[in-house]
């Protein structure tokens, strides 16, 4: 290549780079997939005036050994903040760690986390605890074990989440094996305090519940949200259910998630971010693009999420244009 060409070629590259930057400036909406890349299970959250989503790094279960984590100021242009924790640093973690769940506490932040896919009580895993001094990591273990390694009431320990009561006790809710309990975290994230009757968890498994639990508070209502379906197939979904206490009872009340055979399949995994500057409310998704069938191949996604003058969840509706621009007001 002459000089001349190698400076043309340059030129180009750098046109079509500030083109692109110019295109994302123009943008007006996040759209989906949000994230590139395979990532799935993800969980949202804003802090210091931020958008975060920390997902699945969705592969083999061998390969599945680490998280990234993704902010953005306003929905639309995101920062990557690559391998904010992996089994380097959870050493009882050898493959599949998933489902984050995060929590800021006392000026730290605490990423919860599945790891190892363990099938009985005589395996090493479950649910694990990391903990960082920025919402970005890096993290390290905070227990050196896992927070729950055991079955109980017949729950994988598996997709956790962390719910934070009115009063503002934390609880632990999780489940695999269509099995969901719900737990009261130590103030230390340390461990379980145990209700009256003595147990460290009481299940609250709804109707077809599966895996992936989700809970939020609204206009003084629980609603319990919930992954059906088998997460490799096309009818993956969400349903939820709403009551007035975080232990139920929880009366199935429909599916408000699903595949759309002009957009994608297997819609499911969710979780529900709040904007209560706006009273804005988003579902942060994973799904499966039509063209593709490997059962990792799953990517992130965001819709708005509307109620009706009952608090019933509407059907959300899957697009590629996902969400409006927006940027939070500081508080």
């Amino acid at each position: 290549m002459t000089m001349r060409n190698a400076l043309v070629c340059c030129l180009l590259i750098c046109i079509a780079t500030l083109n692109a930057s110019a295109q994302r400036q123009k943008r007006q909406t996040s759209g989906n997939p949000i994230l590139q890349g395979w990532y799935a299970d993800p969980e949202a959250a804003i802090f210091d005036n931020r958008y975060w989503i920390y997902p699945t790094y969705s592969d083999k279960y061998e390969k599945q050994v680490h998280l990234d984590a993704f902010s953005s100021t306003d929905l639309v242009r995101w920062t990557t903040h690559r391998n904010i924790v992996d089994t380097n640093a959870i050493r009882w973690a050898k493959k599949a760690m998933w489902a984050p769940a995060i929590v800021q506490k006392d000026k730290k932040y605490f990423l919860f986390f599945s790891a190892n896919d363990i099938q009985s009580n005589a395996e090493l895993g479950g649910i694990g605890v990391a903990v960082a001094d920025k919402p970005a990591g890096p993290f390290k273990d905070y227990l050196g074990k896992p927070l729950v390694g055991q079955f109980y009431n017949g729950a994988q320990p598996i997709d956790q989440f962390v719910f934070q009561d009115r009063d503002g006790q934390y609880y632990l809710i999780y489940g695999g094996w269509r099995h969901c309990n719900i737990g009261k975290l130590k103030s230390d994230f340390t461990g379980f305090i145990p209700f009256e009757d003595g147990s460290l968890f009481k299940e609250i498994t709804p109707q077809n519940y599966v895996e992936g639990p989700f809970m939020f508070l609204r206009n003084g209502k629980y609603y319990f949200m919930w992954s059906e379906g088998g997460w490799t197939g096309p009818d993956y979904s969400v349903a939820y259910a709403v009551s007035d206490s975080p232990f139920g009872p929880f009366e199935r009340v429909g599916k408000i998630l699903q595949q759309d055979p002009k957009i994608a399949t297997g819609a499911g995994h969710h979780s529900v971010m709040h904007d209560g500057t706006r009273n804005l409310w988003y579902i942060v998704y994973h799904r499966r693009p039509l063209d593709e069938t490997a059962a990792n191949h799953r990517v992130t996604c965001i819709e708005p999420l509307f109620f009706d003058e009952k608090g019933l969840i509407l059907p959300v509706k899957l697009s590629f244009e996902g969400v409006k621009k927006q940027k939070l007001k500081k508080r």
